[in-house]
């Protein structure tokens, strides 16, 4: 497997995200309709990715964003500030006193618990970012002369608005003209995309989006929806992939989008909001990878699990070129980071490490 990274002596980022970061409002172990007192968070698909490859795996990172300029957007930079990723690239929009112009977005998020899954409200409609235009951000700026060796972005910004849409088509085809790499989570979710073209718009988006993409992650509910990929001989229920049927499947993107160097799914089977099987796949040069299995996870916030199995696997693809060890980094990363509240990962690299060798959770001291 081969994905020409560019030299990092020629670049000033390792990895930018292109997307949207919401203010997530969290009522801890209770719930949001009663409430009192909410913790604030910082959290988005594509952001997610970029703050734990910082955080967790040491890499220089920036996030392509926009915020309406006002207290909420100032916050949501201090947070970004904090996770030590950098803020250079954001797009500040102008606004009025009560969000008619542009607003920033807001998610509200419960985890759940046993019986009671974890609940998502968003508050993001007409936010900045759903209304940055490609011209609002100089991509032969970024991508060429400051320098960008990988992009992630997704399906989740894709689907915030018709200008979304052709902003992420757009930073797809000039990074990949600078021989950036590309990540892309599709991401599907039939809600945001209904008020742009529902089914239909999302396949147009993203099968042009997919033309650029060198690292495709993706469930099957993703494929088929996205991209039009149905999956042979899966149980109804989801529960168990069947592996000779996600290869078939993958094949037929592989034939379609030959530009595709690894593509990659987690695997969770729930059993109760705070215990879930959990594992990945990964596929590269013709070759299925299975992650190490971690049945009975205990969680206490499922919310950016995917995202941090995201910048595992990417951590693990810049650095080893190993599709099997990426996936190994992806699934530690992402079941650690759900054993602590937040979108974002809290895991360090040694503990990601030390989960892949077989390490227990016995007291450190």
């Amino acid at each position: 497997m081969e994905l020409n990274l560019r030299p990092r002596e020629e670049c000033k980022f390792d990895a930018v995200s292109l997307g949207e970061v919401m203010l997530r409002l969290d009522p801890g172990e209770g719930r949001i309709r009663t409430a009192r007192s909410f913790r604030a968070w910082e959290g988005g698909g594509e952001y997610n990715v970029i703050r734990g490859l910082h955080k967790c795996f040491g890499m220089n990172t920036a996030v392509l964003t926009a915020f309406a300029d006002n207290e909420v957007g100032k916050l949501m930079k201090d947070f970004i500030e904090q996770g030590g990723v950098s803020t250079d690239l954001i797009y500040w929009k102008k606004t009025d006193g009560i969000g008619r112009l542009c607003r920033n977005g807001i998610n509200f998020t419960e985890r759940g618990f046993g019986i009671r899954g974890a609940v998502g409200c968003s508050d993001r409609a007409n936010t900045a970012i759903s209304q940055a235009r490609p011209e609002d951000f100089d991509f032969d700026y970024i991508f060429g002369k400051l320098g960008v060796r990988w992009l992630h972005t997704g399906g989740i910004y894709a689907a915030l608005s018709e200008q979304s849409c052709e902003t992420v088509i757009e930073a797809c085809k000039i990074a990949k003209k600078y021989g950036t790499v590309i990540s892309y989570d599709l991401n599907y979710r039939p809600s945001m995309w209904s008020a742009i073209g529902g089914l239909e718009k999302a396949r147009e988006v993203n099968r042009e989006v997919a033309k650029y993409v060198d690292v495709m992650i993706g469930n099957e509910e993703d494929f088929t929806a996205c991209l039009g990929f149905e999956i042979e001989g899966n149980d109804a229920n989801l529960k168990e992939l069947n592996i000779d049927g996600y290869k078939k499947m993958i094949g037929k993107a592989a034939e379609t989008y030959p530009n595709f160097k690894v593509v990659a799914t987690t695997l969770r089977t729930v059993k109760t909001a705070t215990v879930n099987d959990w594992k990945a796949i990964c596929w590269a040069d013709g070759e299925i990878y299975q992650s190490k299995e971690y049945n009975g996870l205990e969680i206490m916030d499922r919310v950016g699990g995917g995202d941090s199995f995201a910048s595992g696997l990417v951590y693990g693809l810049m650095t080893t070129g190993d599709a099997e060890k990426a996936v190994n980094y992806g699934a530690a990363h992402g079941a650690l980071a759900m054993t602590t509240p937040g979108d974002t990962s809290m895991a360090s690299v040694n503990e990601v490490e030390a989960i892949m060798g077989g390490a227990g959770a016995r007291v450190k001291r």
